[in-house]
Parts: C-alpha cells; structure tokens; sequence
C-alpha cells in the first residue's frame, strides 16, 4: 500500500480548490484530506489534526495567507506549507519565504509544476523557481542598497500593495478585516518610512519599481 502525501489546501475559490484536488489526486502518491476557504478554518483544522503539506493562498478573507503561515510557522515549525498565488513572485515570494514557507508558486504555473513542487515540499526540501531564486541572487548583492518597501513590515507591506493598487483605505479594511482608522495608521507610517507624500507617489513608487502596474497612477 502507497503512503500518500496528506495535504491540506487554503484557498477561498471553491473552484481553485476543486482544481487543485483534482491536479493532485490524480497523482497515485497523494491525498487532498482537508479544504478551507479561509485561513483561521485552516489553522484549527491543521493544530487539531495531521497533515504532510500545507497549500495557501496569499488573499483570504480574515485569516490571510500571510499570517496563517506565520502562525503555523511559531506553532507546528516542521510542516511545510507551500504557498500558491496570483502575485508575481517579485511582489510576495522573498518575504514569504523567509517568513517561513518552504515554496512559493504562482497561479499560472502548469498542473506539472504545482505535482513536483508538492513532492519537493512534501520530502523536506525548498521549492524555489528560477524567478525566486534569481530575486533572492540579486538581494544578497545588493545587500546593502535596500530599496525603501523592503524596510516595511509584512502588514505594512500588505497594505502598501493594496494601496498601490488604487484601492481605498475602505476597501482595504474589509478586505483584512481591519478599522479605517487602522488602514490610515498604517498609511501614516508606510509613507513616512519610505518618504512618500501622498497615495499618488507611493502608487509611482510601486509602478517604476514594477511591483504593480496601474495605467492610472501614470503622469
């Protein structure tokens, strides 16, 4: 009998999940043995019960991807937790990776890919794409020339590229379950670490350092 790779897949797209349970189970040596749409769901399921690899989504409603790794990471250090998502691997991929997780994907890898990470991730091993591992290349020789976002917070990264995005400071609180208050807190401190002015330089800012691309915030 094959001992199956256990997993536990976070992703608040019902037809992601689904996707992705049929791309993993119809290899002979894997198990998709928990579904959640949103991180809090996930980390209780994964303190209370077994699992091999953990596969999360960066933007869930409450609990985010973010967080749901830095927990798991204090609390069960040894499961590796594999992160899949729409973000360019140059947006999320360095800060995720050193925060704990052991690979970061982008959803528009091929099926193949997200299989042989899972099984890289799965035997205890980083999985690293060409992408990541040339911005990690790059980081390490120019070690000391941080440009200003990489002195943010996670958190206050997070809401740098929600704002970078064109989106409100309304916006942004339901989308992480926040006060406005909190969000214009956080804005306070994110354009006076980087010594930005206003919403527009900071969404200049994130277009000529190709974190985002937002035809708007052009001129």
């Amino acid at each position: 009998m094959i001992n199956k790779t256990r997993i536990l897949i976070a992703d608040d797209h019902a037809i992601v999940r689904q996707g992705l349970k049929q791309i993993l189970e119809e290899e002979p040596g894997m198990q998709v043995v928990a579904e959640y749409a949103n991180g809090a769901d996930a980390l209780d399921w994964l303190l209370n019960n077994d699992c091999d690899i953990a596969l999360i989504d960066i933007a869930m409603p409450g609990m985010n991807g973010i967080n749901l790794l830095k927990q798991l990471h204090k609390k069960k250090p040894k499961l590796p937790a594999l992160i899949l998502s729409i973000y360019a691997e140059d947006q999320y991929a360095v800060r995720l990776v050193k925060a704990g997780a052991s690979g970061y994907l982008n959803k528009e890898c091929a099926p193949l890919e997200i299989v042989e990470a899972v099984r890289c991730v799965a035997s205890g091993k980083k999985y690293l794409s060409q992408a990541v591992v040339k911005i990690l290349t790059e980081e390490a020789g120019t070690a000391q020339q941080r440009p200003p976002h990489e002195i943010l917070s996670d958190r206050e990264y997070q809401v740098f590229m929600l704002l970078a995005s064109a989106k409100t400071a309304t916006d942004i609180a339901g989308d992480l379950g926040l006060s406005v208050k909190t969000i214009s807190t956080y804005r306070s401190r994110i354009l006076e670490k980087m010594h930005l002015h206003n919403n527009s330089e900071l969404m200049h800012y994130a277009i000529e350092n190709h974190l985002v691309h937002h035809p708007a915030a052009q001129g």
